[in-house]
């Protein structure tokens, strides 16, 4: 096999339950949101249901307010101080993600938002999500075979570059 093929081949297999969980996700969120809501309009009726979708609407976009600015501080100051603003990227992702769930009708996304969103809660969405970025960023070990496709695979160690193909050609750096 190639290594165009398997460059084809390779992510498609490993991302194959991303479809059904996309399926399921656009089906069974907006089922789940819909009971909730039904739920808590048995429990309070319908007018306070609305008040109640308006006003964790509001509560929502005083939150990502608030907490965007503090995440948009950390980050200038980080840069000033010449840190790398890892944690500060991260929480204004994850106030950004919360937002935007908090955007949608409902009462569940908007609870997964809130949690998102709330300084208290955020270092545990934060630990999980560089948990899921750290995996998607691990690097082959060298010699592994080429993700990045032809002339990327084992290297050579008695020759520079990427791969073991290809002329050598040796000079030198003139500036």
């Amino acid at each position: 096999m190639s290594a165009s093929a398997s460059l084809r081949t390779g992510p498609r297999r490993s991302r194959r339950w991303l479809r059904p969980a996309l399926a399921a996700a656009f089906v069974v969120v907006p089922l789940v949101e819909i009971w909730a809501i039904l739920q808590v309009g048995r429990l309070v009726g319908p007018w306070w249901t609305i008040v109640l979708l308006v006003l964790d609407s509001l509560l929502g976009a005083w939150l990502v307010k608030r907490e965007g600015g503090r995440a948009w501080r950390a980050l200038r100051e980080a840069l000033q101080h010449g840190r790398m603003p890892a944690r500060e990227i991260a929480d204004g992702a994850l106030v950004l993600i919360g937002g935007t769930l908090m955007l949608s009708p409902g009462f569940v996304l908007d609870l997964v938002g809130i949690l998102l969103i709330l300084p208290f809660t955020r270092p545990v969405a934060r630990r999980l999500l560089t948990t899921v970025v750290e995996r998607r960023l691990v690097v082959a070990p060298l010699g592994a075979a080429g993700a990045f496709g032809a002339g990327f695979g084992p290297r050579n160690a008695s020759r520079p570059g990427p791969g073991g193909e290809g002329p050598v050609v040796r000079g030198d750096v003139v500036e």
